[in-house]
């Protein structure tokens, strides 16, 4: 697909703004690096504002609590989040009763009306009775 006309225009003129912007974007880029008056940025300059760790090592847990300064046994003992405790799974409900936020009030009304008919034993009626 994208291949109509005005799509080829789309980024024919996107391609443009982006060598229009370059030059800009590097002074920006220099900027935050503190290297402003410098001229071109080395790779060592670089590790020597940050921290700089291939990709590979970010992937297992151990090297992610090393890098942090925790010890494994530390990270361990304590478990869990303090909100994963607090809420519980089947009714999403926390210890005040409150629904997440990010759940939808439709969600929320769903699993009311669920938790309710398993109380009093009854079905969820569907559709309307004639």
């Amino acid at each position: 697909m994208a291949k109509s006309l005005r799509s080829k225009w789309k980024r024919k003129m996107r391609a443009e703004k982006r060598k229009k912007n370059a030059p800009k974007e590097l002074a920006r880029l220099k900027a935050a690096l503190g290297q402003e008056g410098k001229g071109d940025l080395s790779m060592k300059d670089v590790c020597e504002m940050a921290t700089v760790v291939p990709a590979h090592k970010l992937t297992t847990r151990a090297q992610d609590v090393e890098m942090s300064g925790e010890n494994i046994e530390e990270q361990s003992e304590t478990g869990k989040m303090e909100t994963d405790s607090k809420r519980k799974k089947g009714t999403m409900l926390n210890e005040h009763g409150q629904y997440p936020v990010w759940m939808s009030q439709r969600k929320a009304k769903k699993l009311k009306h669920q938790r309710k008919a398993k109380k009093t034993g009854q079905k969820k009626k569907k559709g309307v009775a004639w």
